[in-house]
């Protein structure tokens, strides 16, 4: 490979494509490699380091059962978790199946039309709802009134949120609510359902002030309560939000878990995440596939939406599968236990002498017992092995769950009576007492759709997961060559220590000495993502790369304000800027000045200091993404970065290609102050077919107290931090091990090795391909960086052949396709990363050239412009197979156009699939397909 690509050695490669005035990073402060068996054995050593104590304690957290088949045959199976975002629907149709799935499920749940696909959290999804309801107001003011029983760390973040928009929040009693609502004439009001202290009650009222006063009613709810309880969306609710982090997801010291979102009909285009939706493929199939929402960052920029660019599926699936194994008559049978274990610790309280606050309520009580009696409650039971929820001085908080047995039970009543100074009561002395008024019980079904009530046997579950995963490309089928995605190694051994039961059980707001392993695992990972980016802070909380976007820019907005600079708001970013800078600037509360790039994909020195200097007075940042997005290593940063400084800047750089730096460079070393790093890219946590994803910031010095913290855990973060981003304090902590894994196997050398490779094998793939395919981009010395971009607009004027005729038909080699018209329009960008072997990176660039060769044919007139191999791409096995056969070329050629696809043929399930016509005719929950397809006959007859 270094032969093809003509340098001496990897070290002569990078010192061809990596400036000198940047090279150079000082590794030596992380631990030296070990073994998969050191790595496991120290991991699990930390996980056994946190104390398995039985979280109560709620705030939107609960105990669960992961199902077993789910597990093993979802979570811990690289056909699910090494999957790509599914931005190539044909290919991708047993992930849009699960997610239509899970969006099915929230959409009977809450009682209303539309769910999207999953968010990041119940807190960002709060959030998410009120940017929302601000942009579906259209000018009827900036107030936002929130029900004082929000979970507390939900109200923190909508408050991070809302104060750069000018959003002010107003917190109200339950009680005071509707009458807040006549004052103040918010444009959305904000409940919890139940309440954060267990509290049931009818939203009607606060509902119906929320519209008089002309805005909309958002509501937070438990999706098992709603199993039990009347739906918001019946109650008139336009938006409900919540995490299904109970079905079947563990709480991991708080994610991921998958949030969600459902909305009125008429709010579905202003919803924020990715949404699935039915359509048709080109045989007039149904077939499924992202709508309305698909990366419109990259075309609304800083007026999306919304900065959100991921989801959590992996935990979507997962929750969504819960659904599926249970059903709703399983769903229910869980609810009303949990329900009739709160009812019943009701009457074991009242028979000590302690109140519960509220008649009506779920699974959580909340207990009325004063200072002292709350202190001994609180011991008693972590005596017995019970965390507690201390709601206020005198308030003790009690959240049932469905791990909870009998025994503990018990266990409960007997540290009820002893903190009350009262003999116990046995459970069978008990009558539920209390629970869910009757006006409020739910009588509406729920998941009637055929696939919540055909899998509840494990043959039947395990063969629908298995025909599933089979019709999706994975990386465990063959390699994703995606450009700024970053698609490379997700080793198993890093991915054992994900379901230890040290790591899973924790609860996010457990007391800090239950979770030392966790502590000493950040600790570690902060003080090596340092030592990498060499930065003097970094901060795990945010938890996905659209988050650490954000966090960063807020962390130089708070930086300018201490220095007596708030108003510093021009945020310059390149045109070729990933589509989340702009929007997450906006969300920020910046101003968004674009600045040119030449002709090689470099900023445009010029243009940046004209605008630099013209914003001098209020220039807050510059946001670069390094190397550029063009996959080039801009000789210039250096002197970018400096220029920014000198105008009272900050220098954002957006971590996305920090694959090319480490070991190499630093972006320290480049000059920036704050950096998000994709830990889901460079640090091998899996796409998971769309997320999790996890996004730390790394900052310098002088902007290290500006860090988000966290109000329920002093110490995730600085006393001068301006609040949380994420709901829980070190976000998605049950998958830092991944992470943790990846930087202790391969020490120093083996970092600076990874990115080495990752610079050939692109440069490999570019002089490969490049006398077929013209090479976009270049670095002074002819090479590329991680990746490159393939040009292939000539093809059409030559042959009428489109990029994705190409991407389409790279699937018929048993490929997704490489990332197509971005950053721009018309080309392909190739990243093949260090993990891929020389053969898979040889069968990818035949495929390539042979499909060049296709394209030549059809130039040269030998095929047809419209009737050939490309354009009819990809080919599924039912259209190979059928008794006629009408196209010019053979069903060979067509099938397996390279020898080696035949020893492993991957066949596409569907045909190419119609977006349009999915966004006109919008279908995203799961009536049958075959009713589908019997519409689709009718409209046809028609």
């Amino acid at each position: 490979m270094l032969a093809v690509v003509g340098a001496a050695s990897l070290d002569d490669l990078a010192a061809r494509t990596v400036p000198a005035a940047i090279r150079g990073a000082d590794l030596s402060a992380l631990p030296p490699p070990a073994t998969e068996a050191e790595v496991i054995a120290e991991l699990r050593a930390l996980s056994e380091r946190n104390r398995r104590v039985k979280s109560l304690i709620g705030l939107g957290y609960h105990g669960t059962h992961v199902p077993p088949v789910i597990l093993r045959n979802v979570l811990e199976n690289p056909g699910w978790y090494t999957a790509y975002t599914p931005y190539q629907a044909e290919i991708a149709q047993g992930r849009l199946e699960a997610l239509v799935n899970f969006q099915t499920m929230v959409a009977d749940l809450t009682g209303l039309p539309v769910a999207n696909a999953s968010l990041l959290d119940e807190a960002t999804a709060a959030a998410e709802a009120m940017h929302l309801a601000l942009g579906a107001a259209r000018g009827k003011g900036r107030t936002l009134v929130a029900a004082s029983d929000l979970h507390p760390q939900t109200l923190a973040v909508v408050r991070v949120r809302a104060e750069p928009l000018g959003i002010t929040v107003r917190v109200a009693a339950p009680a005071e609510v509707a009458a807040a609502c006549a004052a103040e004439k918010p444009f959305a009001v904000l409940l919890q359902y139940p309440g954060t202290t267990g509290e049931v009650r009818d939203l009607r009222a606060e509902i119906a002030a929320a519209h008089a006063a002309g805005g909309l009613a958002i509501v937070a709810a438990d999706p098992l309560a709603l199993c039990l309880l009347t739906p918001p969306g019946e109650m008139g609710a336009d938006v409900v939000v919540g995490s299904t982090q109970r079905f079947g997801v563990p709480m991991g010291y708080g994610g991921p878990h998958a949030a969600y979102m459902a909305v009125k009909d008429a709010y579905k285009r202003l919803m924020p995440g990715r949404l699935v939706g039915v359509s048709v493929d080109a045989a007039g199939a149904p077939a499924l596939r992202l709508a309305l929402q698909t990366r419109e960052q990259h075309i609304r920029r800083e007026k999306a939406t919304s900065n959100i660019c991921t989801a959590q599926v992996l935990l979507a699936v997962m929750a969504g599968m819960y659904a599926v194994w249970h059903g709703p008559e399983g769903l229910r049978r869980i609810a009303r236990r949990v329900n009739l274990q709160a009812r019943l610790l009701a009457d074991a309280a009242r028979r000590a002498g302690l109140a519960p606050r509220h008649d009506a309520f779920f699974d959580t009580l909340a207990l009325e017992c004063g200072p002292a009696r709350a202190e001994a409650l609180m011991a008693a039971a972590l005596a017995r092995g019970f965390n507690l929820r201390r709601v206020d001085a005198g308030c003790v908080g009690i959240a049932l769950d469905e791990t909870v047995t009998r025994e503990d039970l018990a266990a409960l009543c007997a540290a009820i009576a002893e903190a009350a100074g009262a003999a116990p009561s046995g459970l069978g002395e008990l009558v539920p007492a209390g629970g869910i008024p009757e006006a409020l019980a739910r009588s509406s079904p729920f998941l009637t759709a055929e696939v919540f009530n055909s899998h509840h046997a494990e043959h039947a579950m395990l063969r629908y997961l298995k025909r599933l995963e089979d019709k999706d490309v994975a990386l465990n089928r063959s390699m994703i060559p995606l450009g700024s995605c970053t698609m490379k190694l997700n080793a198993t051994a890093e991915m054992i220590p994900i379901t230890f039961p040290g790591f899973t059980d924790i609860h996010p707001f457990a007391p800090a000495d239950q979770a030392a392993g966790y502590a000493e695992l950040i600790g570690r990972l902060e003080r090596w993502l340092c030592a990498i980016t060499g930065f003097a802070a970094v901060s795990l909380q945010p938890n996905a790369g659209s988050q650490g976007e954000y966090a960063g820019l807020l962390a130089i907005r708070a930086w300018h304000k201490a220095r007596g600079e708030g108003h510093r708001d021009v945020c310059l970013i390149p045109s070729s800027a990933h589509g989340t800078n702009p929007a997450s600037a906006a969300m920020a509360g910046m101003r968004v000045v674009v600045v040119a790039c030449d002709r090689d994909g470099n900023v445009d020195l010029a243009d940046l200091r004209a605008k630099a200097e013209e914003h001098a007075g209020r220039l807050a940042a510059l946001m670069v993404t390094y190397p550029s997005t063009h996959g080039v290593f801009e000789e210039r940063i250096r002197e970018i970065c400096d220029l920014v400084h000198a105008h009272g800047g900050q220098v954002y750089m957006d971590g996305a290609n920090m694959n090319a730096q480490v070991g190499l460079t630093s972006p320290a070393a480049i000059g920036a102050d704050v950096c998000h790093l994709n830990l889901h890219k460079t640090f091998c946590i899996p796409h998971g077919g769309g997320g999790p994803g996890v996004g730390p910031i790394g900052v310098a010095a002088h902007l290290a107290p500006h860090l988000p913290n966290h109000p329920l855990r002093p110490g995730a973060g600085p006393e001068t931090g301006y609040g949380p981003v994420s709901a829980a304090p070190y976000g998605s902590a049950a998958i830092l091990p991944i992470s943790y894994a990846y930087i202790r196997l391969m020490g120093a050398e083996g970092l600076k090795r990874a990115t080495q490779v990752a610079i050939l094998s692109a440069n490999y793939v570019a002089k490969r391909l490049a006398g077929h395919y013209p090479v976009l981009y270049k670095g002074a010395r002819g090479m590329v960086a991680h990746e490159c971009i393939l040009d292939c607009r000539g093809f059409q004027q030559g042959g009428g052949v489109l990029v994705e005729d190409i991407a389409k038909r790279l699937q018929d080699y048993g490929f997704h396709a490489p990332t197509m018209s971005w950053p721009v329009a018309g080309t392909l960008m190739v990243e093949p990363t260090e993990s891929e072997p020389k053969a898979e990176l040889d069968r990818f660039i035949e495929a390539m050239i042979a499909i060049r060769a296709e394209i030549r044919a059809i130039e040269q007139g030998r095929m047809d412009k419209a009737d050939n191999p490309l354009k009819n791409a990809p080919h599924t096995a039912e259209e190979i197979a059928t008794a006629e056969w009408t196209h010019p070329y053979t069903r060979e050629q067509a099938a397996f156009p390279l020898p080696f696809v035949r020893g492993h043929k991957y066949w596409p399930p569907v045909k190419r699939v119609d977006n349009a016509y999915g966004d006109r005719h919008l279908v995203c929950t799961c009536a049958p397909l075959e009713e589908y397809a019997h519409r689709l006959q009718l409209a046809a007859a028609e």
